[in-house]
């Protein structure tokens, strides 16, 4: 419980603490990691650094307003500069609260209709970087320089995608460039709509779908352990699809949606009797 109003406290007051990547001051030289995305994607800071390339990272739990409500400029500049194959790296780090599952849950509620950038939770190595920065208020955004330095330890206030832009270094040394990925992943095959919410256990999909393949629901619980699975008609277009959860006990669940063993969309669900 203390844990949780910590967190809500260092959420409410983002707006008026400075230095939030407390650890490292400008100009400091920033410890290298690796961790690992929801997607199983490995990323090493001092990998892409001596690439020459800037990483932004956004330090954040699923439960932040703030949060939420500056997730879609993030993935805008991923898009806009190159989905993390040009000048900058993009990447959410999870603050040690949240599950793949649940990260995965994040940005499909919150992330925008723009390419996500990568984000990693529990299971990817997420705390101990939050630990090892000093992160202190949720959002953080901090930029670090190809040098391994940092450039700018608290982005902040968010208004828009340019807030981010603005803090780039001068010079043109960041330069947009097209998306070299597919845009958006969750178009390839998404939920449009779960009900009821909550529900007593029976759960109604709504899903559409661009392609053809094989098409699951997977369904977490709140500690991120897998408790079942569901193929689906995996037709293009959309269909409707039944759930029969009331097996499980009441209490947060992640459905996870997933086109050819890829996740493309995520919903969280409240079961209550």
């Amino acid at each position: 419980m203390m844990r949780h109003l910590l967190l809500a406290t260092a959420c409410l007051t983002a707006a008026t603490v400075l230095g939030q990547a407390n650890n490292y001051p400008n100009g400091s030289t920033v410890s290298d990691f690796t961790v690992t995305d929801t997607e199983g994607n490995v990323h090493n800071l001092y990998t892409y650094t001596s690439q020459g390339k800037y990483v932004m990272l956004d330090f954040f739990f699923d439960t932040c307003p703030p949060c939420q409500a500056t997730q879609p400029y993030y993935n805008e500049l991923h898009e806009t500069y190159g989905c993390n194959t040009a000048d900058i790296i993009v990447l959410s780090i999870n603050n040690g609260t949240d599950t793949n599952a649940e990260v995965d849950a994040f940005e499909a509620q919150y992330g925008g209709n723009f390419a996500h950038a990568p984000a990693v939770g529990i299971e990817g190595g997420c705390a101990a970087v939050d630990d090892d920065f000093g992160v202190s208020a949720y959002p953080t955004y901090c930029l670090i320089a190809p040098d391994n330095t940092m450039y700018n330890q608290d982005i902040w206030p968010i208004s828009n995608m340019n807030t981010y832009v603005q803090a780039f270094p001068s010079g043109n040394v960041i330069n947009p460039a097209s998306c070299a990925v597919s845009i958006n992943e969750q178009g390839v095959a998404s939920f449009t709509e779960v009900f009821p919410q909550p529900s007593t256990g029976v759960v109604t999909l709504n899903v559409d779908s661009r392609v053809s393949g094989t098409l699951t629901v997977e369904v977490f619980d709140i500690l991120g352990q897998r408790v079942s699975a569901y193929s689906l008609n995996g037709n293009s277009g959309a269909n409707t699809h039944t759930l029969d959860l009331s097996d499980l006990t009441d209490g947060q669940y992640v459905l996870k949606l997933n086109m050819n063993d890829r996740a493309t969309d995520a919903r969280r669900i409240v079961i209550a009797r």
